[in-house]
């Protein structure tokens, strides 16, 4: 059972869907900084929002974390670099509030267009004040979007519906697929040239960070209004102010601000100006869908698993062919671990037949980290395991063959004079051992496991079964062959309970026995 740790409100089918899988969750929200520190303390997930910062220091204090699972899109609160470090999964939920976050920026462009909330005020107020609002209309406006992702597309769909021209503004994305939703490609001068309304849907960066300033709205036209939805710090918010006060600029509306919470600012004293407390994901069903999103993320990692969510492992699909194989091929690697009497200098993993036609590599740092953890005391994950392999000098190389001779899918690890080879089979795809150290086998990963070679002549067999049940170990499972030169044999036997170092040593005293090497998925004593 691991320990989830929500520290700010997620929706309560999250809570409850990581509860029903056997976690210890505890929900505690509105923590201090100190508080964190001491909350996170033996902690193997840690859930948050946009308000909790994760630092370097909290991540410290989180020597048992496996992963950080932010319910929303950005992750300018966590210190993903650190979490790197300290091989801590990083997620985020990129997908749950985009309907939500678009329908806010139109619903805020209306509100600018039209002066809703400002009328509203007014007349609740005991005034009637119909000249003073006059909007315009939204047909034939210029609509200008900077970063043209999953929700700018999605503004872009529904300001079409609205019959307004719209252009946008994003480096990272071809002509050739832009106009599949705008009407141009421009840059982000001539964009703010153009528009009647510019609307931002990009990541808080070093380089977005004060991307609309006093300088670049020097060549706004004076209609222009500017509404923003993603991240607070990308529009410089005292020069909008100053804009929008000197009639620069005609107005703006602001879901997002630089230091939030906040209740005061230059902004909140204009009338032209439009805010929100941050409710551009603030609906039932985006609130449902993250809490939902982000516990089946945090439950695979916490299950060991590949998660293609996290934004610090250096890969995000895999292939379907693969994606059976992946506990396979973790359990080769720890089991290799054991079998090895130190890390090889060289590590070569090799998958044959159709597993060895598409891309590798999950399946390859899958090997690595399960490796690393059973011969390293330190977290090992797929965020960190290839960068610790190359700090302790292994070189791991990965080896793709397509054609099998022997098996229609083979997975073989090699190094330091040892090799251990296995696959999936029958209707279940049950994992099983073939080959270890070159000796041909057919036995399931076990919990306790040893490799015996001995001189093939009778007797051996019954010899090393006496000593053990002596020792009061059972024998769970056997498998017995020759070695490949048919000089000598080898037996695999899976034992009820870790076989102890005096055992061990015991078994290569028998007559004919040479050696007794552990290979077991947990490691020995």
């Amino acid at each position: 059972m691991a320990r989830v740790l929500v520290a700010e409100k997620i929706a309560d089918i999250g809570v409850a869907k990581l509860r029903h899988a056997g976690h210890d969750v505890e929900v505690r929200t509105g923590m201090s900084p100190d508080e964190l520190l001491e909350a996170v303390s033996g902690v193997h997930a840690l859930i948050i929002r946009s308000s909790t910062q994760v630092t370097a220091e909290v991540l410290d204090a989180g020597n048992d974390l496996v992963i950080v699972g932010r319910a929303g899109v950005g992750l300018d609160n966590v210190d993903v670099d650190a979490a790197t470090e300290h091989g801590v999964l990083v997620v985020n939920d990129t997908l749950s509030n985009i309907i939500s976050a678009a329908e806010h920026t139109m619903a805020l462009i209306l509100s600018q267009a039209r002066n809703i909330p400002q009328a509203h005020a007014a007349l609740t107020d005991g005034r009637w004040e119909r000249g003073r609002w006059e909007g315009i209309e939204l047909s034939d406006k210029t609509l200008g979007i900077i970063g043209l992702g999953r929700i700018g597309r999605l503004v872009a769909e529904r300001a079409l519906g609205f019959a307004m021209r719209v252009i946008a503004s994003d480096p990272y994305v071809s002509e050739e697929s832009a106009l599949h939703s705008v009407m141009a490609l421009v840059s982000l001068e001539e964009l703010v040239a153009q528009s009647d309304f510019i609307t931002i849907h990009v990541a808080r960066t070093p380089e977005t960070v004060g991307l609309i300033n006093s300088e670049l709205l020097k060549r706004a036209k004076p209609n222009l209004r500017i509404v923003n939805v993603s991240r607070g710090g990308i529009v410089d918010e005292a020069d909008l102010a100053e804009a929008v006060a000197s009639g620069r600029i005609a107005g703006a509306a602001l879901d997002v601000f630089d230091g939030e919470p906040i209740t005061k600012s230059p902004l909140f004293d204009l009338d032209s100006v439009v805010v929100t407390p941050h409710l551009g994901a603030s609906t039932e069903e985006a609130q449902s869908k993250a809490g939902d999103a982000i516990a089946e993320q945090v439950m695979l990692a916490l299950a060991g698993e590949f998660v293609p969510a996290a934004v610090n492992v250096p890969a995000k699909n895999v292939p379907d062919v693969l994606r059976p194989y992946l506990p396979l091929a973790e359990q080769l690697g720890r089991l290799f671990g054991n079998l090895c009497e130190r890390l090889p200098g060289v590590l070569e993993v090799e998958l044959i037949g159709e597993i060895g036609k598409p891309d590798n590599t999950v399946a390859v740092m899958s090997v690595v980290k399960g490796l690393l953890s059973a011969v390293s005391d330190m977290q090992v994950s797929y965020v960190n395991a290839m960068d610790v392999a190359k700090e302790k000098g292994m070189e791991v190389r990965a080896i793709s063959t397509p054609t099998s001779k022997d098996h229609v899918n083979l997975f073989t690890v090699r190094g330091g004079g040892h090799s251990l080879g296995g696959r999936l089979t029958g209707a279940r795809q049950e994992p099983v051992l073939v080959l270890a150290d070159d000796h041909s086998l057919h036995m399931p990963p076990a919990q306790h496991m040893i490799l015996i070679a001995n001189e093939d002549r009778p007797g051996i067999i019954g010899a090393v079964g006496t000593l053990l049940g002596d020792a009061g170990i059972n024998i769970d499972d056997m498998d017995v062959g020759q070695s490949p030169t048919g000089e000598g044999a080898s037996m695999v036997i899976a034992t009820s309970q870790p076989v102890p170092k005096a055992v061990a040593e015991a078994l290569v005293a028998i007559d004919g026995v040479q050696a007794a090497r552990y290979l077991g998925l947990v490691p020995a004593d």
